[in-house]
């Protein structure tokens, strides 16, 4: 089985500048591309400040440091990839705008590259069929943030070879991570089981059963979660959470997937979380204003 020894990342945000940290990290040449010019500062800057943290830290050298931000390059120029053993998409969470980009990443990536997805619910067998490679496309999610969180969790699609699974299996371990496997169906098994809880502590605070402190708290300490339902859908993105719960309702069709109305409008309201500085709750400094998320 041959070595990956470059990889491409599609998508500058938390999840792509994350993997592509992780890669360089772990040896791996990378290219991180984003249509945003901005975005790529940013992940840039990201980058090097977590990574400088960890060596603060005594958990990561200097020299391993010093290298990981030389393997390094970012471009807005998507045929930059084309010489990538595997590419990884981390964009948003659209089957259409991931069927597209699968599409010309097929185009222009090499005949032996993995195309592998990000995805955390779309199914990786009709993002495949976007290309003329489906052996060779397979769903690779990681948790966030990847530089931290142990897990990858890796997804067959109907098509995906043998080769490629082993292939990716052997790069998330190569990047220090658990690997579980899931079948091609809606949500795989992280978002299976996480997104219905998180939508019934949705449905929770908005039929009034108690407060969003005393459902995080309860589910913190009651269940030894490290964060509470609530807290980590602001963290996740309530647009993200609302997408999965949406693909989790079209692809399995019971009425128990359908998305809570607060967390609707909270979405509608551009109430996303940690992100926009809002969500459930506000992280946003207030000085003399009123608190949004406190009359909730």
């Amino acid at each position: 089985m041959a070595e990956v020894r470059s990889i491409g990342v599609v998508g500058g945000g938390q999840m792509g500048s994350g993997i592509a940290q992780l890669a360089a990290v772990h040896g791996v040449d990378v290219w991180l591309h984003d249509t945003d010019a901005e975005a790529l500062t940013r992940a840039t800057k990201s980058i090097s400040t977590s990574i400088q943290r960890f060596v603060s830290k005594g958990q990561l050298s200097q020299e391993v440091a010093t290298g990981a931000l030389q393997r390094l390059r970012c471009t807005s120029n998507l045929e930059e990839l084309c010489s990538a053993d595997v590419i990884i998409e981390a964009i948003v969470e659209s089957e259409d705008a991931k069927k597209k980009l699968f599409s010309e990443l097929d185009k222009l990536a090499k005949g032996s590259a993995i195309l592998a997805s990000n995805t955390s619910s779309i199914s990786i067998t009709r993002l495949a069929f976007a290309t003329s490679r489906p052996c060779q496309v397979i769903g690779m999610h990681f948790m966030n943030p990847p530089p931290i969180m142990k897990l990858v969790e890796i997804v067959r699609g109907a098509d995906t070879s043998e080769e490629t699974f082993n292939l990716t299996k052997a790069l998330a371990e190569r990047f220090g991570k658990t690997v579980i496997c899931s079948q091609d169906y809606s949500g795989f098994i992280i978002n299976r089981v996480l997104m219905p809880m998180i939508n019934e502590a949705f449905f929770t605070l908005y039929t009034g059963v108690a407060t969003k402190k005393d459902i995080d708290t309860g589910m913190k300490l009651g269940t030894n979660h490290p964060m509470g339902p609530l807290e980590l859908a602001d963290f996740i993105g309530l647009d993200v959470c609302l997408s999965i719960m949406k693909v989790l309702h079209a692809g399995l069709g019971d009425s128990k997937y359908v998305p809570c109305p607060l967390l609707q409008q909270y979405v509608d309201a551009g109430r996303l979380g940690r992100k926009r500085g809002i969500g459930v709750y506000n992280y946003r400094k207030v000085t003399g204003a009123t608190n949004l998320s406190s009359r909730i």
